[in-house]
């Protein structure tokens, strides 16, 4: 699978959906997290990203078994247990096509995959083929680089958000702007952190709302951001982009503005974001 899949599209999430944890242990992980758990940690030892569903007996006896082997292993490799219903961009960017499946990431890359469940003796099979060609190769090994070190600023940012400090964090990213205005991670991070500060204060029923009455332009941008923080982007730009169709001046320019900062919180080559910048495109000329 190297180089088969980007991960790209799922740095810098939208939003951070509910979601069941993982059968047992502290191994879950949601879109909200991918990016630290998965894609960079795989910087310095494997990660094996295991997608299943509660509905599936076989693929949550699958977790059960990677989480023994990785108490087995005490730490060589990293597991990433994501219950699919809820985390379809994951999904969606590992192009899986059943459950349970089975990843192993590396150095920011899929490496490897099954699909199905699988014996044990086969799971750990499979597994040390993985540590084997990642041996040395990556920054938690004994023999590899040495790690990075973490931008202390941004380090400051998440702690101010992980302790529920939106200002202060808007406070640290802006002031890395300051200093580099040409910094990239921070102003994925500041628009990231804008649209959940706004979205996360509109009342859902907005939905139902902007469908009854399609010419309330506040009521369209609202549920835009509420189908856009539920993880449905194409909802959200469609809907945009139907206002942008049947209005003018100041409310086109409106509508035409949002739309254009909600592609910027995705990676511009996604499928999806290239979809609708072509129908804006036709919206508009």
């Amino acid at each position: 699978m190297s180089g088969a899949v980007d991960l790209s599209a799922l740095k810098q999430p939208p939003a951070a959906p509910g979601g069941a944890p993982a059968a047992s242990g502290n191994h879950s992980v949601t879109e909200a997290d991918f990016e630290t758990k998965v894609i960079r940690r795989s910087m310095q030892v494997p990660v094996v990203v295991a997608l299943y569903s509660q509905r599936s007996p076989g693929s949550v006896e699958l977790i059960r078994t990677l989480e023994r082997l990785n108490a087995d292993d005490r730490g060589a490799w990293d597991l990433a247990a994501i219950e699919a219903e809820p985390n379809m961009n994951i999904v969606q960017a590992l192009r899986v096509q059943g459950i349970p499946t089975v990843i192993a990431v590396a150095g920011g890359q899929p490496l490897a995959d099954f699909e199905g469940a699988q014996p044990e003796a086969q799971v750990r099979q499979w597994l040390d083929a993985v540590m084997d060609a990642t041996a040395g190769k990556l920054e938690g090994d004994p023999n590899g680089p040495e790690p990075e070190v973490e931008d202390p600023r941004f380090t400051a940012a998440e702690d101010a958000l992980a302790e529920g400090d939106i200002a202060g964090a808007e406070a640290a990213y802006e002031a890395i702007l300051a200093a580099e205005p040409a910094n990239e991670e921070a102003k994925a991070a500041l628009r990231q952190l804008r649209f959940l500060t706004r979205a996360q204060q509109i009342d859902p029923a907005v939905v139902a709302t902007a469908d009854a009455d399609p010419a309330n332009l506040d009521a369209a941008l609202d549920a835009a951001d509420v189908e856009l923080l539920e993880q449905r982007p194409e909802a959200a730009f469609e809907r945009i982009i139907a206002v942008i169709k049947r209005t003018a001046g100041d409310d086109r320019t409106a509508a035409r503005t949002r739309l254009l900062e909600l592609f910027e919180l995705f990676d511009q080559a996604e499928p999806f974001v290239v979809a609708a910048r072509r129908k804006l495109a036709t919206a508009l000329y």
